[in-house]
């Protein structure tokens, strides 16, 4: 494979017409921002089909609908409301989900050539996903959640008539029983069916208490069997970071596995000649972070071995070639996404390098079509050849916003921090950046807190670069995209040295002189609030701090967030030495705050849940310190997920920092 820059020209009318006359990025166009995603490429090459989303104004929700257009990119058109489109075997038909009778979402069929209406083909009681054509494009096969059949039997005594009694109580005897965005988890699991593609009644092909296919499933060329993951053990829910992968017979039903390693083996895809299984696993560690590695095995299970190498990072969205040579992925790496190829025989290629996000979602003869991001460009679908990807072609949905808006320029930066660590960040500056004037400056801190900032276009960073901000996001140690070392480089250490890299990456922007000190902040979500609920507690430094969505005491958190595995990220369990629980929680610092800390959460977050923020709240408030608790309505975990609690969300921030403003340093040093 050739080794090419991606390159994307993004030059049209419009981006010429409103470079005459720039406007300052505002608030309300996020409203007209737009997304496409999954797009793919038709069987014989000719059209594409993907999913375009926009933001319902009037309902506060984000849409999706399925747009059409020639794989040159002309003849671009609303196709029919949906998403998760898949094309047939011959390009016949398409299948997406979309709302449906009597409820919820449905599985779709569409002719291609026919006029008319798609045809709903189910009528399930639960969303479909992982939708895939069968290779005779008789029958679609998909995954959906099943509840439990058993429950407690109690002999109540009758209800008196036009008694109003308390609702039954939820019984709960699960290891984990609520997830968020989900809530309270119905008893039951996951697992596979298939129904005929032109309608009719799904068959389930697995049961048991186990979970079948949630990382994917994918069909034998000869339409046998569908190979999936799952773990079909006893107390698999006790399992920790294991999974195995499995075929199933779609006649019989009969199960055969094919990897026994411990450790998690998920995502399995089927080799186009039907002789090799590629998925993704790593041996089993008690690392705080592993990335993840390629492997492919015989169809029967013998055979495994690593394709990746030496990349030491994760792949994902794995697709074979054609010709069965070896499988192409994605990876990140240094805030970057790019196209790789792992040969069957050889050392891993990158295809595509640049400084994008690029998440490719199809590949057909050698024509790769995914969706793009970089400072200044959001959701860009792009198209190039895997062998030649020097140019592209795209529909820039966005153009007709961010074409018209002077954006600030992005800078990229590393610095050394404490153990001779290099790390990585960003420098966005206000649009009309003088290196002369200073500058109120914005930390920020993602989550994870194995995430990974990256050179993908972020709204809110470029509007608190309008305010007249510079913005800082970096990747400190434990972030992902830099190897399994760097990020278990927190193990049992978080947080720690990883507030040493964020100080460090603020002093190294304050040397360059063009930073207000006395007017400095700081936020993050998730991890990020962690680190912020930290930082106060261990420098003044900023003149104000939110910390949103934070775990503020491990001790109460491990026990109370939707899932057991956190109780794995201490050496010992809480009952039986809780010193490290309390050593790494923010509350048993907050004795030092003076900082004016805000905190912001959803009231229905089960991942960092808001009784961690109500006692942080209760300490600084106890203590006199400058804070205030905003409990957003109808978000789970993180604050933006409705459009208007997005905007709500950088006003408060706005809103905070600037009430708990300072003198500006230079008008200080003046005096």
């Amino acid at each position: 494979m050739k080794r090419c820059v991606l390159t994307l020209v993004l030059m049209s009318f419009a981006a010429v017409l409103y470079a005459q006359t720039p406007e300052i990025l505002s608030l309300d166009l996020y409203f007209e921002m737009e997304s496409v995603s999954n797009p793919r490429i038709a069987p014989d090459g000719s059209e594409i089909v993907y999913t375009r989303g926009w933001i319902d104004k009037m309902n506060d929700r984000r849409e999706s609908s399925l747009w059409i257009m020639n794989a040159d990119g002309s003849k671009n058109r609303f196709l029919v409301d949906g998403s998760n489109a898949r094309w047939s075997p011959d390009g016949s038909r398409i299948a997406f989900t979309a709302k449906g009778e009597p409820e919820g979402t449905q599985l779709f069929v569409l002719y291609r050539d026919t006029p008319g209406p798609a045809t709903q083909i189910t009528r399930l009681e639960h969303s479909p996903s992982n939708i895939q054509w069968s290779p005779d494009g008789e029958w679609i096969a998909f995954t959906m959640f099943v509840p439990a059949q058993h429950g407690w039997t109690i002999d109540m005594p009758k209800k008196p008539k036009g008694a109003k009694w308390t609702q039954t109580p939820r019984i709960v005897e699960n290891l984990v029983y609520r997830r968020d965005r989900i809530g309270f988890y119905e008893e039951g699991h996951t697992h596979v069916f298939v129904a005929p593609a032109s309608g009719g009644t799904p068959r389930q092909l697995t049961s048991g208490d186990w979970h079948h296919g949630r990382s994917g499933i994918s069909w034998t060329p000869d339409g046998q069997e569908i190979v999936l993951g799952s773990l079909r053990i006893e107390d698999s829910e006790y399992a920790w970071r294991e999974s195995e992968i499995y075929a199933v017979n779609v006649e019989s039903g009969d199960i055969r596995q094919l990897t026994t390693r411990k450790g998690p083996d998920t995502g399995p895809v089927v080799s186009p000649d039907g002789r090799y299984v590629a998925y993704t696993g790593y041996d089993f560690s008690d690392d705080t972070f592993i990335a993840r590695s390629l492997y492919v095995m015989n169809i029967d299970g013998t055979g495994a071995r690593e394709l990746s190498g030496n990349l030491d990072r994760s792949p994902g969205g794995l697709k074979w070639a054609e010709d069965n040579t070896g499988i192409y992925f994605t990876a990140n790496d240094h805030g970057t996404r790019n196209l790789y190829f792992a040969p069957l025989r050889g050392t891993v290629q990158p295809i595509t390098t640049g400084n994008h996000m690029l998440t490719v979602t199809d590949i057909n003869d050698g024509r790769a079509v995914g969706v793009m991001s970089d400072y200044h460009n959001y959701s860009v679908m792009v198209g190039f050849d895997v062998d030649n990807p020097s140019t592209a072609t795209l529909v820039n949905v966005n153009e007709d916003v961010l074409g018209r808006v002077d954006l600030g320029e992005v800078e990229e930066i590393r610095y050394n921090s404490v153990d001779d660590l290099e790390i990585q960040g960003w420098v966005i500056k206000p649009p009309d950046f003088d290196a002369s004037q200073k500058y109120p400056l914005i930390l920020v801190i993602h989550g994870g807190p194995h995430g990974m900032y990256n050179v993908g276009f972020n709204y809110a960073w470029q509007y608190h670069a309008a305010k007249g901000y510079v913005v800082l996001y970096t990747n400190p140690r434990g972030s992902s995209g830099y190897g399994s070392a760097f990020g278990n480089a927190i193990k049992r250490a978080y947080p720690g040295k990883d507030y040493n890299d964020l100080m460090n990456g603020v002093d190294q922007v304050i040397a360059q002189g063009y930073i207000d000190e006395n007017n400095m902040f700081v936020y993050g979500c998730s991890g990020g609030g962690v680190l912020t609920s930290w930082i106060v507690g261990h420098t003044n430094r900023f003149a104000a701090a939110s910390a949103n969505c934070p775990v503020t005491n491990w001790l109460s958190f491990v026990g109370t967030t939707d899932g057991a595995t956190w109780y794995y990220n201490f050496d010992k369990l809480p009952w039986e030495d809780p010193s490290e629980h309390l050593r790494r929680s923010p509350l048993m610092y907050v004795g030092n705050v003076t900082t004016p800390t805000m905190l912001m959460t959803g009231v229905k977050d089960l991942r960092t849940p808001i009784s961690q923020t109500e006692e942080f709240y209760q300490a600084l408030k106890l203590r006199k310190v400058p804070t205030a608790m905003v409990r957003f309505n109808e978000e789970f975990h993180g604050t933006s997920s409705k459009p208007s609690n997005y905007l709500r969300t950088q006003l408060y921030l706005h809103y905070w920092f600037k009430k708990h403003s300072r003198e500006p340093a230079a008008t200080v040093g003046s005096q």
